[in-house]
């Protein structure tokens, strides 16, 4: 087994008990913490040089209004060890345990050949918009995130 993938099912496993000790209700209310890992990436043009598992670590605030702020750490297309920080809105349903979800922030981390694969990263640091789709159970909570017009990638994470 890869070792960063036990560690990140480490860190997961031991933070849903504390999780689901809190009321659900009272996160929603009050705001939370979401830790999120990647599960599975696809790129949309695929491309031998593509690197489909990002081992990607994320933490954000979630305030009650639905503004939150975080920053992520992965391996991008090119395997490279990449950085996104980050502010945006997360737009829950009223109805149902989903979201939309919308990022902008800075993207450090394309480097070299691969430098002019995202637009305006000619200082090596680019400004991007990531949009998501998610859903929630309780603690545990999945979202569908677009990587531009590149790929997409699927995570998972806990809310605490």
């Amino acid at each position: 087994m890869n070792p960063s993938l036990l560690i990140r099912a480490l860190c997961l496993f031991l933070l849903v008990p504390s999780a689901w000790a809190s009321n659900d209700s009272d996160a929603a209310d009050k705001g939370f913490w979401y830790l999120q890992t990647s599960v599975v990436t696809r790129h949309f043009s695929p491309d031998p040089d593509h690197n489909n598992h990002q081992d990607l670590i994320g933490l954000e605030s979630n305030d009650a209004s639905g503004f939150l702020y975080g920053a992520a750490t992965f391996r991008n297309s090119f395997s490279q060890r990449s950085y996104y920080a980050y502010a945006g809105k997360r737009f829950e349903s009223d109805r149902y345990p989903v979201y939309l979800k919308v990022t902008g922030g800075l993207l450090q981390g394309y480097k070299g050949e691969y430098r002019d694969k995202i637009p305006l990263n000619q200082l090596g640091v680019a400004p991007v918009i990531i949009p998501s789709v998610g859903a929630h159970y309780g603690p545990v909570a999945t979202e569908v995130v677009l990587l531009g017009f590149n790929a997409a990638m699927l995570t998972a994470g806990v809310r605490f």
